[in-house]
């Protein structure tokens, strides 16, 4: 069953297939010397990208969730390669970046990056190893009161920060995650609603992956489109137990993440409340 709302059974075929090619490919590549040092760092990140997105279309297609989680050692050793590559060539070449990519909380895509990373994290329970090399590579707490939050429920000794860096849209799933119990599962479900408008921002500061399907600006056809998942809502339910029943059925809500046996039929909205006062794709490119 695919459970992305675009696409049709050859389109997901096509790029699983692909997706399969391209990752063990580059797994090779990573294995051996890198015929081109300083795009190195900037190669091993985006395999690191591409791992995951194969994880996210594989869920999109309708395989099994647990699959997702095979993403994880390639991706992580791919970012980890990446910054220890990013070190050396910087300092080789005298240069403060190296690579195409903001490894700055303050920066949306990278935000968005390391938030779908712990949710799914979370969500499908990694062993103890990858979880804490994931933490350390997102870095120390004390930037983002969400997203420290969200590593504290495993994490329990993650510094809090005081500033939420997003607001827009991520105040909304802060204010559920605050709310009391009985507004939780309303105030959430308009998070999802509002989580794919509200990211929509002006140039750079667009999400990398925010157009993918879109008709006009990047239609099916150029094959990026790997599903539209608002997995920090996920994340929010794994680590403070939010109630997610009105979100199940959702266009963008990965229900399946956490409800992998229960047929995905849209719930009965609870009562409502008051409310209170860059890359191109790398396919078919080397590490030259």
């Amino acid at each position: 069953m695919i459970r992305a709302p675009l696409g049709d059974k050859q389109y997901w075929e096509g790029r699983e297939s692909k997706d399969q090619q391209w990752i063990e490919r580059a797994r090779k590549l990573l294995a051996e010397p890198s015929a081109n040092p300083v795009y190195r760092p900037q190669f091993a990140f985006d395999v690191a990208k591409d791992s995951l997105t194969s994880g996210i279309r594989a869920y999109s297609q309708g395989r099994n969730v647990v699959e997702i989680a095979t993403c994880f050692p390639l991706l992580l050793d791919a970012w980890e390669m990446s910054n220890s590559a990013a070190h050396e060539v910087c300092a080789q070449n005298n240069l403060q970046v190296c690579r195409d990519w903001t490894f700055e909380l303050t920066d949306l895509s990278h935000y968005i990056w390391c938030f779908w990373l712990l949710s799914l994290a979370l969500a499908l329970e990694i062993p103890d190893d990858q979880w804490r090399r994931l933490v350390a590579l997102i870095g120390e707490g004390g930037h983002d009161v969400l997203l420290d939050r969200v590593i504290a429920a495993r994490e329990p000794g993650r510094v809090i920060g005081e500033q939420l860096l997003h607001a827009k849209p991520y105040s909304r799933l802060l204010k559920a995650i605050d709310a009391p119990q009985e507004q939780q599962a309303l105030l959430l479900l308009a998070f999802v609603e509002h989580w794919y408008p509200e990211l929509n921002r002006r140039g750079k500061q667009q999400p990398w992956w925010y157009v993918y399907g879109d008709p006009v600006k990047h239609p099916l056809e150029m094959e990026g489109y790997f599903g539209r998942w608002c997995f920090e809502a996920v994340a929010a339910v794994k680590a403070f137990g939010l109630d997610d029943s009105a979100c199940i059925g959702h266009e963008h809500y990965p229900a399946d993440l956490l409800h992998p046996s229960e047929a995905v039929i849209p719930a009965p909205a609870p009562a409502r409340v008051e409310k209170a006062g860059w890359l191109a794709r790398l396919f078919g490119r080397s590490d030259e």
